[in-house]
Formats: C-alpha cells, structure tokens, sequence
C-alpha cells in the first residue's frame, strides 16, 4: 500500500514526511519507520488491536502499516519536463492513491512559488498537469492499440473503445476515473496506470489552531469523491519530535484535538477502501491485517501467506468486541459466537479470523 506525496513547492509536503518519519513516540510500540530516503512506514492506529491482544493473552502487537512516499514538489509544465516533471510523474504512478498537500495557511515566512496563497488554484496546477500526463500515455496506449484491434482481438476491441472515450474526457480536462471501465477491457486501468484515476485525499496544511479545512476545499473533494484532512505540517513536525506526555500538553496549548497524523494515516488507510481482519493467539503476535473490502477468506488467507492459502480449508472467525466481551475464543466458542466459515465467506471488518489448514 503505497501513498504518495505532492504538491507544489513549499505546500508543506517535506515538513509532513519528516513528521511521518520521526512521529514513532505517538504510536507506542510501532515507531514511522523509514525504510529509504524518500519512504516512510506509518502505522495505522487502532485500539482494537491492543483489546484483542490483551484479551487472548498475545505477546506481540502488529498494526496495520502504510507507506508514505515523498515526491519532490510539482510545477506548472510537469507534464512537459519541467523541474524534473517527467521523473516525479513517474514516482506517483507507482503509488496506490495521491496525498494532495495543499497549502491553506498564511505564514508570510513560507514563499509561495505564484506569489500568493490560493488553495484552489494551487489544486487546479497540480491536477491539469496529471491531466496532461495522462492524456499523453492514454493516446500513445491507444494508438498500440488500434493496431492490435485489427486482429479483432475482443479485449483490444473493448480496450480501445474504452480508451478512446478516456483520451476525450482528458481532452476536455476530466480525469480518467470519470469514465467507467466495461466487464470487457477489466485490464485497461492496469495497462495506462493513469494518475487520475487514482484515488485522493487532500491535506489541507493550515494554520496552528485550524481544525478544519477550508470550505473551498472541502467543496472541491467532496465535488470529486476526494477524501479531506486538515493538519498543521508545522505543528505535527513539533510534536513529532516530543514525548507524548509532552506532545498532549503542547496540543492543549496550541488547541488541537488529537494526533494530526494520526488522523492522516487513518483517512488514508481509509482511501484505499481498506478494512482490517485481525489474527492473534496466546503466546503469539496479534497481528492487524489490511483486506480489500468484500474480500474472501480465502483471499485474506493469501495476505497472510501463499501457503496458508494454498492449504486453505477453513476459518474460524468472530468479532473482535464479540470476543474481548467474551474474554477468549473458548467462551465465544461455547456462545456459538465462534462461526466456521468456508473460502468464499466475506470478511467484514474487525473480524478475527484463524486459519485452519
């Protein structure tokens, strides 16, 4: 699970990596760990991890983790070359989703590279140039394709008739996901690995003491089926630096409710339209396990390991608060709380789940 990080020069993009990098003393037993230069590991806080855990006696604790990749900022003409343009537009096409840094606050000591301060604008710079970018692969991909539809290969075909509506709405400034994909071209979106149809949250980097996002920017995600999560890139990189007792007095001062980045790496985690199963057993970790929701169990077995899910026979599951309130898997057993299910079962979120092979 990749995340990238843009934005424009000094939207605050650096400020908040380096926050995810050193933030480890807000996440207990999990520190941001960074694994490259430019990559940082995030754990994604959940507190049901810990009840599980304490409650059939495990001796580990393993989040959910995220990683956060920092791309250089973004200028007008990326698309072209620009600053690097082409080589930072590649990085994003390896991520999963895009985290849109967007600069909301009114620190005079911070340049702007356009002189000014204007959320939107700044967004409207970044978007034509993945735009652009897009509209750049979708042709030439359409143009290999029109050659191998002439065979009357079916999935050329569909492909093709696919891509050639995606290079209009491109034309016109609409992103990619704008256009559904047919049952028959499935593997189109693979195939052009388009920067607009990956899914975004914006992070609006405010002002100390904002606990929202601009409307205007909260307008504009929600115009876009974006998500939206305000957070002081300043602040956060303070905080991150202090012990947690330290770093709830200093967000009492400068009134801010709760972990920033907590919150980030949560609507992220959320982006992804992730949910989490979780396995654990006494004397062994507990351990949170990110799914694609309407997953199998047997595709959450494949998670764990191809083996497992090779070998897959069944799997015992229950809710996570069905077994805390139970206080172990034998009374929820007793309960009938404790369901054996086959491969096809759908894992729902907060499941705990054994595998049984």
């Amino acid at each position: 699970m990749k995340v990238g990080i843009v934005g424009l020069p000094n939207a605050g993009k650096s400020t908040l990596f380096n926050a995810l990098t050193s933030g480890g003393a807000q996440t207990g037993d999990y520190p941001f760990t960074t694994i490259e230069p430019n990559i940082a590991i995030a754990a994604v806080a959940d507190e049901r991890l810990e009840r599980i855990a304490e409650t059939v006696g495990s001796s580990k604790l393993e989040p959910a983790t995220i990683a956060f990749h920092d791309i250089a900022g973004l200028v007008k003409g990326a698309s072209e070359g620009e600053g690097l343009g082409n080589q930072f537009l590649a990085s994003i096409r390896e991520t999963d989703a895009i985290c849109h840094v967007v600069r909301c606050h009114g620190d005079s000591g911070v340049p702007h590279p356009d002189g000014r301060v204007d959320p939107l604008a700044d967004i409207e710079t970044i978007e034509t140039e993945l735009v652009l970018s897009d509209y750049e692969q979708a042709e030439r991909r359409l143009d290999r394709l029109r050659k191998g539809a002439k065979s009357g290969d079916a999935e050329a075909i569909a492909e093709r008739d696919w891509l050639e509506q995606v290079v209009a709405a491109l034309a016109e400034g609409k992103p990619a996901r704008s256009i559904p994909v047919p049952d028959a071209a499935t593997h189109g979106p693979r195939n052009l690995q388009a920067l607009t149809s990956k899914p975004i949250l914006y992070v609006a980097n405010v002002d100390e003491g904002d606990a929202e996002a601009p409307g205007a920017v909260a307008a504009h995600a929600a115009a876009v089926g974006a998500g939206v999560v305000a957070v002081s890139a300043r602040i956060e990189g303070e905080l991150a630096e202090l012990d947690p007792a330290e770093a709830e007095e200093m967000r009492e001062s400068y009134g801010v409710e709760g972990s920033g980045l907590a919150r980030l790496v949560r609507a992220a985690y959320d982006l992804l339209e992730l949910i989490t199963f979780f396995t654990a057993g006494e004397g062994k970790e507990a351990v949170a396990r990110p799914l694609a929701r309407g997953s199998t169990a047997w595709e959450a077995a494949g998670t764990i390991h191809t083996e497992i899910q090779d070998a897959f026979v069944k799997a015992e599951a229950v809710g996570w608060q069905e077994l805390v309130e139970c206080g172990g898997y034998a009374a929820a057993r007793d309960k009938g709380l404790l369901r054996v299910e086959g491969r096809d079962y759908v894992v729902g979120d907060g499941d705990v789940i054994t595998i049984k092979v």
